[in-house]
């Protein structure tokens, strides 16, 4: 009924540690996934290595299904990425999935001397090589050697999705033969459905986020109490994010509000629901998106969301 999202920004160990109770706690409860995400070279912070967490995330679960939402893999040796994503595979028992994203950011190519042009060629290349590697078997790779060890515990490896919003996005991932999640609502569904028909190939997941999707959500008895308490929090991350996307369409997850009195007005991405409101969202949109250290929320107010949806949301879904 909920999923459970961390990005890490301004968060210092505290925000870590609690990140991984609340992992923890998202499984006790119910949470139908927790997601990761990456960049790099952020002042704030925000997370640059989502599958050191997610590791952290799964070693303290069993059952939990985790995401990292998204890889940016493009900024990264895919032999690299095959070989720790299958001992992720193997410690997680294939709880742990990925969405490969082309990025967006060129100074995270500059900073990891990869050309921001050629980002979706290499993403592609990357995703055939790693499947490759998943065999198990010895080839070659840019002249190399390799052989990709331990196999992973998912059979051809682990689950990926394409993550993106054009109709190269959703081409990719028909060529690649794998499924797609997208942020915005632009009928690539249509297009996926047509692209696999086209090409003889058999769909796989899609999943199209609609723009007005609530994607950080907190509940509180006093809703303003509580803006008063994370605004600036939230503020920060919008902020952040409306800059890197200013020559891009903007995703589901921004908004263009530039006060805590008009993220509150605009309903969307951000809400802070009264315990009622939150049950009568999750039977209408059907779960419940959460961020609850969203731009560094200290944990202590992140807790006082969740233990309220524990005792007043949940019991009322069940």
């Amino acid at each position: 009924m909920f999923i459970l999202r961390f990005d890490m920004r301004n968060a210092g160990a505290e925000h870590y540690e609690a990140a991984l109770d609340m992992a923890k706690w998202g499984e006790e409860n119910g949470a139908l996934a927790v997601a990761v995400s990456e960049h790099h070279g952020v002042e704030d912070g925000y997370l640059p290595a989502p599958m050191a967490l997610a590791a952290a995330m799964a070693a303290r679960t069993s059952t939990l299904a985790i995401q990292v939402a998204a890889l940016i893999a493009p900024l990264h040796d895919p032999i690299g990425l095959a070989e720790t994503m299958a001992v992720i595979d193997l410690l997680s028992k294939g709880r742990v999935s990925y969405i490969l994203g082309a990025g967006y950011r060129p100074a995270e190519f500059d900073m990891f001397g990869q050309s921001f042009s050629e980002r979706g060629r290499r993403l592609e290349a990357s995703v055939k090589v790693m499947q490759q590697a998943w065999t198990g078997e010895p080839f070659e790779y840019e002249g190399r050697r390799c052989r990709v060890t331990p196999k992973p515990f998912t059979p051809g490896g682990p689950m990926l999705f394409m993550g993106g919003g054009t109709p190269a996005a959703v081409r990719r991932a028909v060529r690649l033969g794998i499924g797609m999640l997208t942020e915005r609502s632009d009928d690539l569904a249509a297009l996926y459905e047509r692209e696999c028909e086209a090409a003889g190939a058999e769909p796989q997941m899609f999943v199209e986020t609609p723009n007005d999707t609530i994607t950080s959500a907190f509940v509180a008895a006093d809703p303003d109490r509580f803006w008063q308490q994370i605004g600036d929090h939230v503020l920060h991350e919008v902020r952040s994010y409306r800059e890197w996307n200013a020559d891009r369409d903007l995703p589901a997850s921004t908004t263009m509000a530039d006060t805590v009195e008009d993220l509150k007005a605009s309903g969307t991405p951000y809400r802070v629901f009264t315990p009622d409101e939150a049950v009568e969202h999750v039977r209408t949109a059907g779960f419940l998106g959460l961020h609850p250290l969203c731009g560094g929320i200290p944990p202590e107010v992140a807790w006082t969301s969740l233990e309220l949806l524990r005792t007043d949301v949940l019991p009322k879904l069940t």
